[in-house]
């Protein structure tokens, strides 16, 4: 692996591409359920919402093993951490696709996602340290591009394999790469020792910025809202849409082109007015998520508003991931976990509670109610944010750490370009 200073500008070491791969895949899995629901539900005998609580068991276990992880894994070797999670990751998936209990299935999504969390936690350091300081920041956009590719190309790729060869092709599938990558990070990431070590309690001890606990809440309500709809967006499509199953996966990637688009414009405009770009894309996100309750009985509109849903939703993640670890101050390693339990805890308590009301009287328009619910609620720790000072002491040296969406994770200029 080449070292730090080695690593030219412009040029990135393999094993980041690698890195990259492995996020592709896991964010992948996260989301594939979404298009696989139907199949999955009718073949292992439960109900469609009943079968959303895949996507929430993976987002549960991704809340417990992104900070877990972080902590845990401080210390240990991270090409074997990183070597185990991928293990952990495959073996999961082989087991899901042999079974036909449902109950089996949701267990092994859990420790997929505890290994997921793993996987995460650890992937970040090693890639900035593998691309030097010059390359860090571009190291970790690889990274996260990664998992929004996922949204773009793994998700729609996996609905239409689940349409020809059932839900269990895109498993083996995901098992088969994602033991190909374990491979390869064996190879390319040689056993060094750790570089410095790291204070647990410096960690937990930052983590008092009240500020910072208002960026995760909004990042947490921002997500539940979006994935609230997106989890059951299938029979939404379907039934009342009236859009081929075969042409779901094309709104898919229309979601997630929306979900690459708002990424894109979260990063350029929340660098410089953060509290104003996340309160409009957070408003725009629960309108084009109620627009969804009445307009959503054509083809056309319903995909539009799920392409709206996507852009604007996806705006504010970035930038409240960037506040959260500028408010973070010393403990950028497991705030950056914590961002990813944030968001898992919303897509967890998004998409249960959608489930119970599409379960009811409210139908398929149960899941759109519920995500603008979370979006409109969103805008209280935005506001909390907007009208709060910041203190002089809560910055982040970008410079020293590797963090996610890290072309937002930079220090805003001023606290006073709101």
């Amino acid at each position: 692996m080449p070292s730090a200073s080695g690593t030219t500008p412009g040029k990135l070491p393999f094993v980041v591409w690698v890195l990259a791969a492995g996020t592709f895949l896991m964010g992948t899995t996260e989301f594939v359920i979404a298009g696989l629901l139907p199949e999955m539900a009718g073949d292992l005998g439960v109900s469609a919402s009943h079968a959303g609580l895949l996507i929430t068991a993976f987002a549960i276990g991704m809340i417990i093993g992104g900070p877990t992880m972080a902590l845990a894994t401080l210390r240990l070797p991270r090409h074997r951490t990183l070597i185990l999670a991928l293990a952990v990751f495959s073996v999961g998936h082989v087991i899901a696709a042999l079974s036909s209990s449902f109950t089996i299935v949701l267990v092994t999504r859990f420790v997929t996602a505890l290994a997921t969390g793993a996987f995460w936690a650890v992937g970040f350091v090693v890639a900035t340290a593998a691309a030097g300081p010059r390359n860090s920041t571009r190291a970790v956009g690889v990274m996260m591009g990664g998992l929004t590719l996922a949204n773009v190309i793994g998700v729609p790729i996996g609905s239409f394999a689940g349409q020809y060869v059932g839900w269990r092709g895109p498993f083996w599938a995901l098992a088969v790469l994602a033991g190909l990558a374990a491979a390869f990070i064996g190879r390319f990431i040689p056993a060094i020792e750790q570089g410095s070590q790291v204070s647990l309690r410096a960690e937990v001890g930052a983590l008092r910025q009240g500020r910072l606990w208002l960026a995760l809440t909004a990042a947490m309500l921002i997500m539940g809202g979006v994935l609230a709809a997106y989890t059951y967006i299938t029979p939404l499509l379907t039934d009342r849409a009236g859009i081929p199953a075969g042409a779901v996966p094309l709104v898919l990637i229309v979601f997630g082109i929306g979900a690459v688009g708002g990424t894109v414009i979260g990063g350029r405009l929340g660098d410089r007015r953060p509290m104003a770009t996340t309160i409009t894309a957070a408003s725009a996100t629960a309108l084009s998520l109620l627009l969804l309750i009445p307009l959503s009985a054509t083809p056309v509109t319903a995909t539009l508003l799920v392409f709206l849903m996507a852009l604007t939703g996806f705006t504010v993640n970035p930038v409240v991931t960037s506040l959260a670890v500028r408010y973070a101050g010393n403990a950028p390693t497991l705030t950056s976990a914590l961002t990813t339990s944030a968001y898992n805890t919303g897509i967890a308590a998004g998409s249960a509670i959608a489930g119970r009301a599409m379960g009811s009287s409210l139908g398929l328009t149960g899941p759109p109610l519920v995500g603008t619910v979370s979006a409109v609620l969103t805008l209280v720790p935005l506001a909390a944010l907007a009208v709060s000072r910041a203190p002089r002491t809560a910055r982040v040296l970008a410079q020293r750490t590797a963090l996610p969406h890290t072309r937002d994770a930079e220090p805003a200029r001023a606290p006073s370009q709101r």
